[in-house]
């Protein structure tokens, strides 16, 4: 693996696995509660690519705004947000991080620079594009970074951004997680040449693998520094892959059909492939952490998901009738 923080600092290290654990159990968890009928809407899954946004996030501070997707879940936890009040939010309650009024797809929380995941596919493009256009105004040092996936790089405000974000030098990354579907689409059956090319027009490009939290880590870095130096925008793309189906109820809504096979979604969950295992297995080779330390965190992100379960469940539903007070800024709710 690539490794960018050094081997000695453990602390660090620990931190990359247990915030990426936490998300796998999450998502896990939210899939069996969606497969049983328990949730109040479709949840879109983050597992298999825990090491984007995990690897992205730790090079970020709170201070630096991320804007995310439909499939947010691993975005706002790798950025900091609270797992209780995103369970809340997912459940439809009033103690949800936006008071139960957005659900899976638009958790958000100002204070850890999250500007909100996105019903809209691209919808994230403009939002963080014109928030690192505030940073520079500002003069502020803050960094914008932007997850969309390869079936969002097909919308026209994909070259919008890249290019006034190149022309006026802004503190933005642009960061592609390509796992290769869109939708219910395989990828380049409706994509022609390749994304980081569009790209490379405007700004530096890198492409890595999205599977080794530690690549992307060091890519991040190299992008991160560039932006708070005042160079402007860069792009960085993350190869990686989404285990689950677009949505949690794919199988009901394409009645039999299918896009993928089983051995291929099989091939990105052997050790080799998997970013969890592979991390895993690199801390053990490393001296790091032993299996003993791995199997606590484990425990521990059971434990802490359990609770956000039961905390979310023990809520109170959102008050419908906070629509009428929370369309604006500086408004009461």
């Amino acid at each position: 693996m690539n490794s960018s923080i050094g081997a000695d600092n453990k602390r660090a290290y620990l931190e990359l696995m247990e915030r990426m654990l936490l998300i796998r159990t999450s998502e896990e968890r939210l899939g069996r509660l969606a497969k049983n009928g328990e949730l109040p809407g479709a949840v879109h899954l983050y597992i298999g690519q825990e090491a984007c946004a995990v690897g992205a996030c730790s090079v970020l501070d709170d201070r630096d705004w991320i804007t995310s997707t439909h499939r947010g879940h691993g975005h706002f936890l790798a950025k900091g947000g609270e797992l209780r009040t995103m369970f809340a939010e997912i459940w439809g309650k009033r103690e949800g991080i936006c008071k139960g009024m957005g659900g899976s797809m638009h958790v958000a929380d100002f204070s850890k620079g999250i500007l909100g995941a996105n019903g809209i596919v691209g919808g994230g493009f403009g939002i963080a594009t014109g928030a690192a256009f505030g940073a520079k105004l500002r003069g502020d040092g803050r960094v914008s970074a932007c997850f969309f996936g390869d079936g969002a790089a097909n919308q026209g405000t994909f070259m919008e951004s890249m290019n006034i974000s190149s022309a006026w030098e802004l503190p933005l990354v642009l960061f592609c997680e390509n796992n290769g579907l869109s939708e219910f689409t395989v990828s380049r059956t409706v994509t022609g040449g390749q994304l980081v090319d569009r790209a490379k027009a405007f700004m530096p490009t890198e492409v890595v693998d999205g599977n080794d939290v530690l690549a992307v880590q060091a890519a991040m870095i190299k992008a991160v520094e560039r932006a708070r130096r005042g160079q402007g925008p860069s792009y960085v793309e993350a190869k990686t892959y989404r285990i689950r189906g677009h949505l949690e109820a794919e199988d009901a809504m394409l009645g039999g059909g299918t896009y993928r096979t089983k051995d291929q979604i099989a091939e990105w969950q052997t050790p080799e492939r998997d970013p969890i295992s592979r991390f895993g297995d690199y801390l053990r080779e490393a001296g790091i952490a032993d299996a003993g330390e791995i199997d606590g965190l484990r425990s521990q992100v059971s434990r802490m998901v359990e609770d956000a379960v039961a905390y979310a469940n023990a809520g109170t539903d959102a008050d419908v009738g906070l629509a009428h007070s929370l369309m604006f800024a500086d408004q009461e709710a």
